[in-house]
């Protein structure tokens, strides 16, 4: 044994383990015989230092590749060597639901908690942006969470937004703001059409400044408003300012808006603008104010909501869209030796805050004060006088009442030929 120890052409047998007393022992070999010296093992690597994993499929099928890694989560140690552990079983399903979000039937009832994880997976795998599909699964998520989807809308200047996802813009329930200023819409946009629509009654702001709008617009806006008494009912805030086609006429129709507190008509092409603020302040209770209102700086309409950044995620695609497009314009144009076109964006004239506040027309309505004195006798007076109007009524002759009926009748029924048409229309 000794003989074979001592030769040197004898390959190296490598370490020898014994176990004793349930441990692993490795023994060393002595040049004179075989002695058994125990000690602890030293810990051996599997691969030495400074090797790396990569792991080998098949690369031309990144789907199949991606469904054999995606249950693990890959980790590197302070050693640098690679660690594995399996995700959770709740990362799994979910997982596996936001790559068929738009196979649900239905998300009403589902936990709010869950239900904005899941719109974050899916908005990681870019379903949103899938044709077809993504607007069915927006669809799913806005029907059963309303404002918690989006609460707030800003598309301003964003024109090429709005035509190229006009379905998925449409599919937002319970805004509460929404900004469309600088769109050029005109008054037979189909977006104008839907701000009459049920589902978009929560709005409380609403900025059509720059939009082509005319007094036809306006009539078709409010229509729901003047006879049905619903529609835009709750709109608080509206800027109207940079649409020199809204004249004194169209004015008449924001009149039903009665929980309006502010307004902007800067812009427009009003004739008589002493009898147009005089009518806003007798009908609305709007004054006109001195000095421009923070409230159309536009800086308080923001999108925000789940759905915030797939609104980023459509501008940022449309306008890389729309850049590749400009390329062959412009080879086309030195072929032919035209010159580019080096015209500057259309500005509002009132868009400079700088600009005089003389020539803003913004209202808003004032506080009620706290009566004292005279004002409190001037209530009790105009109390009472309906009470002694009422008396009066009683001792009239009864011949009497069926003449007054149809005069206080024509008090409220006062629709024309093209409203009917309008209510005919929805």
């Amino acid at each position: 044994m000794s003989c074979y120890l001592k030769s040197q052409s004898c390959p190296d047998p490598g370490p020898i383990y014994v176990r004793e007393n349930g441990r692993l022992h490795m023994v060393s070999l002595a040049l004179d015989g075989v002695t058994g010296s125990l000690r602890e093992p030293r810990p051996l690597r599997l691969f030495p230092k400074g090797f790396s994993v990569e792991l080998c499929m098949n690369r031309e099928d990144d789907a199949a590749r991606k469904e054999k890694t995606d249950h693990f989560i890959f980790t590197y140690t302070r050693e640098g060597n690679l660690r594995y552990s399996a995700k959770s079983l709740f990362s799994l399903v979910l997982g596996f639901i936001s790559d068929n979000v738009d196979h649900i039937d239905s998300l009403i009832g589902f936990p709010e908690q869950i239900a904005e994880k899941l719109f974050s997976a899916a908005e990681a795998r870019h379903k949103f942006a899938e044709p077809g599909a993504g607007l069915r699964a927006l669809q799913k998520f806005t029907e059963a969470y309303g404002r918690l989807v989006l609460c707030s809308l800003c598309l301003r200047n964003r024109y090429l937004v709005i035509s190229e996802k006009l379905e998925e813009i449409k599919s937002f329930r319970e805004l509460t703001c929404l900004d469309l200023s600088c769109c050029k819409l005109g008054d037979e946009h189909e977006l104008l059409e839907h701000l009459t629509n049920e589902a978009l009654s929560s709005v409380t702001q609403l900025r059509l400044k720059d939009n082509c709008l005319s007094d036809a617009g306006l009539r078709r806006m409010t229509a729901p408003v003047r006879v049905m008494r619903r529609g835009l009912e709750n709109l608080a805030l509206l800027d109207l300012s940079c649409n020199p086609e809204i004249t004194d006429a169209g004015i008449g129709y924001l009149l039903s808006f009665r929980k309006l507190n502010c307004l902007d008509i800067s812009g427009t092409g009003l004739q008589d603008v002493k009898a147009v603020m005089h009518k806003l302040q007798t009908h609305i209770g709007l004054v006109h104010s001195k000095v421009p209102l923070k409230e159309f700086d536009h800086s308080s309409c923001k999108t925000e909501g789940w759905a915030d950044q797939i609104v980023l995620q459509w501008e940022r695609v449309i306008s890389g869209a729309v850049a590749g497009q400009d390329k062959p314009r412009t080879a086309a144009s030195r072929f032919y030796g035209k010159r580019p076109r080096t015209e500057a964006p259309a500005r509002c004239p009132l868009a400079d805050p700088h600009l005089n506040s003389g020539e803003k027309l913004q209202f808003y309505k004032e506080k009620a004060t706290e009566g004292h004195g005279p004002a409190l006798k001037r209530e009790v007076a105009v109390s009472q006088e309906p009470k002694s109007a009422k008396k009066r009524a009683l001792e009239e002759p009864e011949t009497a009442a069926p003449s007054s009926s149809p005069a206080s009748r024509q008090k409220y029924v006062c629709l024309s030929v093209e409203d009917w048409d309008l209510l005919n229309s929805y």
